[in-house]
């Protein structure tokens, strides 16, 4: 019998459990497009930064002028009439995110409401982590953003990014995500983002579609373990590896400029059929 690791909160083991009974055992070297960083017991925030950093002897660097959560969008491999036609403005979010700020409003669907304001209260507001918005007035003050980078002094290559949002009103955490891409089973360059949990991570691997008005669609929707979508990964109390694919759950991040110039994004999340929340981002550029 396979079980999570035991000394930690008793919500936080029974969720790995369900994991490790539901999902698959895994060999990291064999799914190297999948692995990410794992949190610590308790509270993340981004308290695992310089835990990373020291582990693999690189130098952290925080919210330089001109961070991006990619170097290039060429990373993603787009065709060349996709890269002709990709909104610059998206594309300069992307690769200078720091130099943005954003407005968020958020809608739950009512029937969904209860559902993640008890997941929120059992882990969400305890980790500091995917602590998404219950309702607008959260985010009435505005979004305050935070970009680290991980550096490897010899080289001189940041080897991870990550992104560290939380709320000007109460500072509460609502992602702490390290940014990266991966190449999937099928050949697709995709975006992945890594949210460290407790003994593990939620990792949603994206792919990337460019619409004919230069939009940038993120989607994380697939049938198996392989596509593109939502994982759950973890180390048991024996140091196996486990991960769990979740098809039932699937978002879309669509970033675009409007009819005024404006640049905004549509960050829906869905679980089977249906949509459970949307928020919708204006986003401006810092003036220098």
């Amino acid at each position: 019998m396979k079980f999570a690791y035991p000394s930690q909160r008793f919500q936080d083991w029974l969720s790995q459990q369900w994991c490790v009974c539901t999902g698959r055992r895994v060999e990291p070297n064999l799914i190297g497009w999948l692995m990410g960083p794992y949190g610590n017991v308790d509270v993340i925030e981004d308290r695992y930064v310089n835990a990373l950093a020291a582990t693999e002897g690189l130098e952290v660097r925080k919210n330089e002028p001109g961070f991006g959560l990619v170097e290039s969008m060429d990373v993603f491999e787009l065709s060349s009439e996709d890269r002709r036609r990709l909104s610059p403005e998206v594309a300069d979010f992307y690769e200078h995110a720091i130099d943005y700020e954003f407005d968020v409003w958020s809608e739950w669907c009512q029937f969904y409401r209860p559902f993640a304001g008890l997941l929120a209260r059992l882990y969400s507001k305890r980790l500091q982590q995917l602590n998404l918005p219950m309702s607008s007035l959260d985010t009435s003050r505005g979004i305050r953003s935070q970009i680290y980078k991980l550096f490897d002094a010899a080289t001189g290559e940041a080897r991870h990014t990550i992104w560290y949002r939380h709320l000007k009103s109460n500072q509460e955490v609502i992602y702490s995500g390290i940014y990266s891409h991966c190449r999937i089973p099928d050949g697709r360059v995709c975006m992945k983002v890594v949210f460290p949990l407790p003994r593990g991570n939620a990792t949603v691997v994206m792919g990337l579609s460019v619409g004919e008005d230069g939009s940038l669609t993120l989607l994380s929707k697939g049938k198996k373990f392989g596509d593109a979508g939502f994982y759950f990964l973890l180390v048991d109390s024996k140091g196996r590896h486990h991960a769990r694919y979740l098809p039932s759950m699937h978002e879309s991040i669509t970033v675009f400029v409007d009819g005024e110039g404006v640049l905004r994004a549509d960050h829906v999340l869905n679980l089977w059929a249906s949509k459970a929340l949307h928020l919708h981002y204006r986003i401006t550029r810092v003036k220098s």
